[in-house]
């Protein structure tokens, strides 16, 4: 049940719903399927993807616009050291959105029954929805982001209320945590609408004609301070356990003790019956959206979280009104059966995001290390399990030593079965390791893996200082290093660096906790980027049996070999060599002076463009039928996808202002400009007008928009104007000067992925990747030449990177490979390739003239460079360094 062999390894392509994961096992299908496949998302993926494919046709005018701002606008984010990133969303949280409005806007879905025409499996029925309004469940594995989908869902309801005049949806949101730590995280996210900011959720002012963040008013109500001063514009943001008491179920004379049913329940003395009134906000506002993370708390039309909301609904319809929308995200939208909610409409399944890097990968002990373990015949509890524990331990103290250079601190967790074992564990930790000496939180959770949430006395204490401890203990400041607990934590603990489980428990199917809820503690990623991190799964046998079981879902466990002596179950570390005591750090050290940039852009020069003097090919202009000219989409000019719509008004005409203004935006994308879209925009409009098609045109004129999205015509706008505005506005200076030095020695510990490499004895980094196998031969060849001092891979943390123009004509930057030391006084720089392409002449180019450039401004040290290709390093196979530069003579 492995993916499909074309599935992509980034999270952020576009994925064809044909190569999407699906249960292999005829067996499984038969038997299982409710239980691995949501009914209705194969479907609508394939329909999403035809929705996607057209350029959104079908949506209204504001779900069009988020939507090319979400998943087509570049959105680049400043760094800590300065070069903005370009910020894009996952595919998951792409289609998410797009399968949301999809069903909104084009299919229409009021209820149940425009939901159950997608059904594929056959086999839904109206008795499997238990409610009556509109609601759409997001099935997203842990740590893939559903926080970002609720704030994009969020955005996209307010705005459609606010733009469009037949809207049913709100912007009024109940956003409804299970509990307070989940609670915690979301404030953290919301608080000052911090990430509908940080994140390009809002548009810019401006952006197709509307003032997007001026708009985007709100105001963030926390648990009880709920003070409703404006009827729309509100976010409730609230624990559930606020909006009911406890999963007031009631009695039934089916029940297992039906002592409640004929006597009535109990009255209780917990104070956690505080409540937000639901009636009072209700009584104050006409519309609300509701939003539930980690939902799969609402299996059961029987648990109060279920019947506050379906009162909601019902006080709505009172006044004439209805719930806009319930939309609930979750890893796990399971009943107790293990049935997926039916409501389902979009699936990221834990396989794929294992796969793509978006969470860290359960590895298991392998048969020879599982074989050493055993359970002792002792009453004992930590005796009974020494084994388990003591090999937890060792592969975290493995882990914790790797991260430490990164500044990272790793985790351990630990789950007992009660609350005695619990602390027996801690005491064992404690006694018998002592950098765990005042290091291990023990934390008591009920029965069912939740934490108990009481109002006052103890109890609210011990609820704090978890709160506390929840949100610091990823931190070098907290002491912890391990977490103890009963059961294990359902959800909301997001800690991201547990690198190591130990399981002393089986878990059985009375306890409603599922194999992706227990891995889930440790899936969180502790890295940006795309690099393998690993958690390590350690269990008695009935404990690995039980996370086993999620390989019916398609996860692949990798197992390796585990205990002392074997390699830690982290990413790559590359580093200062510090540890080798062999190793001179001084004399391997190479200094890399550091230039002010000699190529610039001059933005202020777009005024200046001349239409008249761009040369090109001229578009033919066609002439359409009125139907033809009813279809006017754009196509990216690479990728062939569709980028932009123009819908046509309500006469039939469409606005060549947003034509021109995709131009516009296409241009500047492609070549990073930050500014001077005015100018550039009034030159391209003059330039359609005039000069494209070699006569002058109409531009209201519908036969003229159909005929600039015509491929010829879309490529030769950007093209030419790209062409110019590099020949304008590329500017080179005349000379350079020091601006700072670059001391390898300073260079910051980084991660890759596992892959071969060197240990070098030249190096001042302790390992040396290649991104070939030729420049991992080039750094053996090296290692073994007598006249190298030392050498280094000039890896991207280093930062030397040298600005050229690119055979487009473009600002682009390039890192050359290595960096060789002859001598105190003399430093080469070397490139290697292993097949040319056209870039390569200009970077060498560039490479000269900095050698030059440095040679001339100081004379301490000599700086040169050499071209070594893989054809002739192997034809000729040089000796020595001096052999290799005098030899390889290309660019000199």
């Amino acid at each position: 049940m492995a993916l499909h062999p074309d599935f992509p390894g980034s999270p952020h392509a576009i994925l064809d719903p044909a190569i999407r994961w699906f249960p292999a096992d005829e067996a499984l299908r038969e038997t299982s399927m409710d239980k691995l496949m949501p009914p209705l998302v194969s479907q609508l993926r394939r329909k999403v993807r035809v929705f996607r494919e057209s350029g959104y046709v079908g949506t209204t005018r504001t779900s069009q616009s988020l939507l090319r701002w979400w998943f087509q606008e570049p959105h680049l984010q400043p760094q800590v050291e300065g070069t903005p990133v370009e910020f894009q969303y996952f595919f998951a949280q792409r289609e998410a959105l797009e399968t949301i409005i999809y069903l909104y806007d084009v299919v229409g879905v009021k209820d149940k029954f425009d939901l159950m025409r997608f059904d594929s499996s056959g086999s839904v029925s109206a008795s499997l929805f238990d409610e009556s309004w509109r609601r759409f469940v997001v099935k997203m594995a842990t740590g893939s982001g559903k926080t970002k989908v609720m704030s994009l869902a969020l955005a996209w309801s307010f705005f459609h209320k606010l733009y469009e005049a037949d809207s049913a949806l709100a912007r009024n949101f109940l956003v409804i945590a299970p509990n307070i730590i989940v609670l915690d995280r979301i404030y953290k996210d919301f608080q000052g609408l911090r990430i509908f900011f940080d994140d390009p959720v809002i548009p810019d002012n401006g952006f197709d004609g509307q003032n997007w963040r001026d708009d985007f008013q709100l105001t963030l109500h926390l648990q009880d301070e709920v003070r409703v001063t404006h009827r729309s514009g509100n976010i409730f943001l609230t624990n559930i356990h606020r909006v009911y008491a406890g999963e007031d179920i009631p009695p039934s004379p089916d029940d297992d003790n039906t002592m409640d049913y004929f006597l009535g329940k109990r009255p209780t003395g917990t104070t956690t019956d505080s409540k937000v009134d639901l009636g009072m906000i209700v009584r104050d506002i006409d519309e609300l959206m509701i939003l539930n993370d980690e939902a799969h708390h609402i299996h059961d039309a029987r648990l109060a979280w279920f019947q506050s909301i379906q009162d909601i609904h019902h006080r709505l319809l009172q006044k004439g009104g209805s719930l806009s929308l319930q939309l609930d995200v979750t890893a796990t939208p399971k009943h107790n059966n293990g049935a997926i909610f039916v409501q389902t409409v979009a699936d990221y399944p834990l396989v794929e995001a294992i796969w793509q890097n978006v969470v860290k990968h359960p590895v298991l002990p392998d048969a020879a290390s599982r074989a050493k373990l055993c359970e002792r015949q002792s009453s004992k509890y930590t005796e009974k399990y020494a084994d388990y524990i003591d090999l937890g331990v060792i592969e975290w103290r493995k882990a914790y030593d790797e991260h430490q250079k990164l500044g990272k601190k790793a985790i351990l967790f630990v789950m007992t079965d009660d609350t005695k074992n619990c602390d027996d564990v801690a005491a064992y930790l404690e006694g018998r390791y002592p950098e765990l000496k005042g290091a291990v939180l023990v934390i008591h959770t009920k029965n069912n893996g939740e934490i108990s949430e009481a109002a006052t006395g103890k109890a609210k204490e011990e609820l704090e200082r978890l709160r506390k401890q929840a949100n610091e203990i990823d931190t070098l400041a907290s002491p912890y290093k391990v977490i103890v607990s009963v059961l294990m934590l359902k959800e909301g603990w997001d800690v991201r660096n547990v690198t190591t489980i130990v399981g002393l428990r089986a878990y059985s199917a009375k306890s409603n906790i599922l194999p992706e809820q227990t891995l889930g503690r440790g899936l969180r990623k502790m890295y940006p980027g795309g690099v393998e991190e690993y958690v390590s799964v350690i269990g008695t046998d009935a404990f690995m049996e039980f996370v086993e079981s999620i390989q019916a879902e398609g996860v692949v466990l990798e197992r390796k070999a585990m205990g002392a002596g074997t390699q830690p179950k982290t990413p790559l570390v590359i580093g200062i060599d510090y540890a080798n005591k062999q190793k001179n750090i001084d004399t391997l050290d190479i200094e890399i002076p550091v230039l002010s940039p000699r190529i610039y852009r001059e933005y202020k020069h777009l005024s200046d463009l001349d239409i008249r003097t761009m040369t090109f090919q001229p578009v033919v202009y066609q002439q359409f039928s009125e139907e033809e000219q009813r279809e006017i989409v754009f196509k990216d000019i690479t990728t062939g996808e569709i980028t932009h719509t123009t819908i046509l008004d309500s006469a039939g005409m469409a606005d060549y202002r947003s034509v021109i203004g995709y131009f516009t935006q296409a241009v500047m994308k492609e070549l990073r400009l930050i500014s001077g879209y005015d100018a550039l925009y009034g030159k391209i409009k003059a330039f359609v007008r005039e000069a494209l098609f070699a006569q002058m045109v109409d531009l209201e004129s519908p036969n003229t928009l159909r005929n600039l999205s015509e491929l010829a015509a879309t490529k030769t706008v950007i093209e030419v104007f790209k062409k110019a505005i590099n020949a304008l506005t590329v500017q080179t200076k005349g000379d350079a000067e020091i601006r700072d030095t670059i001391k390898l020695r300073q260079t910051r510990p980084f991660i890759v992925k596992d892959q071969g490499y060197l240990m070098p004895k030249k190096s001042v980094f302790n390992r040396v990747i290649g991104d070939s196998h030729f420049e991992l031969e080039f750094a053996s060849f090296l290692e073994s030449c007598n006249d190298v001092v030392s050498f280094a891979k000039n890896y991207l943390a280093v930062h030397f990177k040298l600005d050229y123009v690119n055979v487009g004509g473009d600002i682009a930057h390039y890192y050359p490979d290595f960096l060789v030391k002859l001598s105190d006084s003399r430093i080469v720089v070397v490139e290697t390739k292993g097949q040319e392409d056209l870039d390569v002449p200009l970077k060498m180019r560039r490479l000269r003239q900095w050698c030059e450039d440095i040679n001339t401004i100081q004379a301490d040290i000599n700086y040169d460079f050499v071209y070594v290709d893989e054809v002739g390093f192997k034809q000729y196979a040089p000796k020595t360094f001096g052999d290799l530069f005098a030899g390889f003579r290309e660019y000199k």
